[in-house]
């Protein structure tokens, strides 16, 4: 059974039409040299370090399995795609079943490594159903569709009606669940970063927060803090009100009720108490806040990357430092 893949043709698709008029798809990575002179993944891992850094882990594994996909996972037969922006149209091929290192006056564009393809036609984005546009979003230089995804382009190709033709309200149903999904991987995408804190960091970040809120905060230094991690306030000194206290907790485990209390302890009239634990809290600990004679507010993990999100652009240069965030553009409809 043919798989399907996506072969980007640079950035926006800038190498489109010598993919087309060459009869191939390309990836980059030149320094590498010819792909094939690495016989295990370990090889080909230690290669790529050597050539391009391993400023981040994750980055090199990422780019180390596209170009194993390119190289080794491609197969005869398999289906192959690349996309114009521009022209917003798929090219459709098939793998020949031949990798090569190109010299630097055969590349194409200025990619050196390149697997034969023989073209069969063009699809244009919008005859596909939303769902298959969906899943070609991916920014990857080097990805696997799935057999959906497939199925729907080579259908087009040979001029089947596509899933393109769903009734609106299913389109809008399908819009809103990718859109949920996309938004729910972001939210626990920042919990992780923020998860990496270490302590201290955690401290300051708590304060970058307040300050992106549009308070004056100053952070204990390290040691006894009789319960005080930050203070906020209008002018910083905590003269004036509102005069936030915050108890800083970055560790597993739940903090209880006992610990409640004890913070309510070092609370005065005119504080507002916040309880910060990226443990969470027990049901205990929550009932204690709530019937606390003066303000507290327990906030976990979920709630601190939800106050992230909503202050971000806000943030000065210490908050965006500590957890470094992009914006992403989505439909509003």
């Amino acid at each position: 059974m043919p798989q399907g893949w996506m072969i980007r043709a640079g950035e926006g698709g800038r190498l489109f039409d010598d993919f087309e008029s060459r009869q191939c798809v390309a990836v980059g990575w030149n320094d590498l040299g010819d792909l094939r002179q690495y016989g295990s993944h370990e090889a080909l891992r230690q290669a790529f370090i050597e050539s391009y850094g391993n400023a981040k882990a994750g980055a090199v594994a990422n780019a180390v399995a596209m170009i194993r996909k390119f190289r080794d996972d491609i197969q005869s037969g398999d289906y192959v795609i690349t996309y114009s922006p521009e022209l917003r149209q798929y090219l459709v091929g098939i793998d020949q079943g031949e990798y090569d290192f190109m010299l630097p006056e055969q590349q194409v564009g200025d990619y050196a490594n390149i697997r034969r393809v023989e073209w069969q036609g063009k699809v244009s984005r919008d005859d596909l159903g939303q769902a298959t546009r969906s899943s070609l979003g991916s920014t990857l230089a080097v990805f696997r569709l799935s057999a959906e995804v497939l199925g729907d382009m080579r259908g087009v190709l040979e001029g089947k009606a596509s899933t393109a033709a769903y009734a609106p309200e299913e389109i809008e149903a399908e819009f809103i669940e990718l859109s949920e999904d996309v938004r729910s991987r972001s939210h626990e995408l920042i919990k992780d970063k923020i998860q990496q804190l270490t302590p201290e960091e955690m401290e300051h970040f708590a304060a970058a927060v307040l300050r992106a809120m549009g308070y004056r905060t100053k952070v204990s230094p390290r040691g006894p803090d009789r319960g005080v991690d930050v203070l906020a306030s209008p002018d910083g000194l905590g003269l004036t009100q509102p005069r936030i206290k915050v108890e800083v907790k970055h560790r597993s485990g739940s903090m209880g009720a006992q610990d409640i209390r004890g913070f309510i302890g070092t609370l005065r009239d005119g504080d507002n108490g916040v309880y910060l634990s990226t443990g969470g809290f027990t049901r205990e600990a929550r009932y204690e806040a709530e019937r606390a004679t003066l303000p507290v507010t327990l906030v976990d993990i979920d709630d601190l990357a939800y106050l992230t999100v909503d202050n971000y652009d806000r943030f000065d240069l210490e908050g965006r430092a500590l957890v470094p965030l992009m914006r992403v553009y989505w439909p509003a409809e």
